[in-house]
């Protein structure tokens, strides 16, 4: 197990992450299937087809449903669900944290309510670590707090160095854990998570001290949680010079093909968004030429694919007028090829980041694509 940097052009970085399930090359978007599936109708088979290298599900939500301790007995994640490539759990964290109404934080963890059935919940990183190992995932994340921007700076500090404490307490859970014979994935890696707000000191001091734990991979996290876009880049560039670059580095829940673009510029190689799916289940697509919104009258006769650039199952087959028709008629059918499209979409743009950096042209790419991709599709 090991991250093989290929090349750098500039920051950015062209990699190769080497896991007990396989072999995933960086920069990757991770396809989110929160609770074990993808919404809209995708299955792991589509995944596949759909260029996905490695899948991303949630600690929190399938602790809910179906239990962690039922997946276990089924034999793991990747079983339940038919997946034979890398699976990253985020660690629950996120949720906790944003649909929790009630919640109490303190160095053992956080009590709060389930936002499904109102049930008592504690989660710590112990707790959070052995769902983890129950779903038997590929890679772990570390139990964080995610602070919601702006955040006074004495808070950020504290949770800071709370955090931290939680990170030691996850690296040696999971240790145990991965020594035990009962244990499904005794290989399991582990990320921990960068944190600090935007506070370019507190943000460098964490990276700084939890680099030295020596772990599978790091992350940013706390961003796209309230800031605005240029504050996220800036984070980025004060965090990056302190991220080992001999391991994969992960920014949580970014996001749209422009901040992806930006953000391999900057030396990211990991990604993870819901908007895909999300903005696919209610028409709004992204293409080579621009974002398309299909349900809009003008397409209510047009006979062309979503994206004449596009190879997916979707634009192979289906008119816009075909697709418009089915999501303004609440077919099920609409949903799953608009997803099917998005997803390929954010996987075939990652190939061509990739292609784009063994070629030493990324810098090209970038400069070509930036503006493209964030404008709107005229016809």
């Amino acid at each position: 197990m090991a991250f093989i940097l290929i090349k750098t052009e500039n920051t950015a970085r062209r990699g190769r992450f080497i896991t007990p399930h396989g072999i995933i090359e960086t920069p990757v978007f991770m396809n989110v299937g929160t609770c074990a599936a993808i919404r809209g109708g995708v299955s792991t088979m589509d995944l596949k087809e759909l260029k996905c290298q490695i899948e991303l599900s949630n600690t929190y939500h399938l602790h809910i449903r179906p239990g962690d301790r039922l997946i276990y007995e089924l034999g793991g994640l990747r079983k339940f669900f038919n997946w034979d490539k890398p699976v990253l759990t985020d660690s629950g964290g996120f949720q906790v944290f944003s649909l929790a109404k009630l919640r109490k934080i303190s160095e053992e963890g956080v009590n709060f309510n389930s936002h499904f059935d109102g049930r008592a919940i504690f989660m710590g990183p112990e707790e959070s670590i052995r769902i983890q190992s129950n779903l038997a995932s590929t890679i772990a994340m570390a139990f964080d707090e995610c602070i919601a921007n702006p955040a006074e700076y004495s808070y950020v500090k504290k949770s800071c160095d709370r955090t931290y404490r939680w990170l030691v307490r996850c690296r040696d859970e999971l240790n145990r854990l991965n020594s035990l014979p009962e244990t499904i994935n005794r290989e399991q890696m582990l990320f921990g998570i960068n944190q600090g707000s935007t506070y370019e000191d507190l943000r460098i001091d964490h990276m700084k001290r939890i680099s030295e734990l020596n772990l599978d991979g790091y992350a940013i996290g706390g961003l796209a949680v309230g800031e605005s876009a240029d504050e996220m880049y800036r984070i980025i560039e004060a965090v990056e010079p302190y991220m080992p670059k001999d391991k994969p580095r992960y920014l949580m829940g970014v996001g749209t093909p422009q901040n992806i673009l930006e953000a391999v510029y900057r030396g990211v190689d990991f990604f993870d968004c819901v908007m895909p799916s999300r903005n696919a289940r209610h028409g709004n697509l992204f293409t080579w030429e621009g974002k398309l919104t299909i349900l809009n009258e003008k397409y209510i006769r047009d006979q062309r694919p979503i994206s004449k650039s596009c190879d997916c199952p979707a634009c192979r087959n289906y008119s816009r007028a075909y697709i418009r028709h089915l999501l303004k008629v609440n077919e099920m059918l609409g949903m799953r090829l608009c997803v099917l499209h998005n997803l390929y979409f954010y996987n075939s743009l990652m190939e061509r980041i990739r292609d784009a950096l063994d070629e030493n042209g990324y810098e090209s790419f970038y400069r070509h694509y930036i503006d493209i991709l964030g404008s709107r599709v005229d016809d």
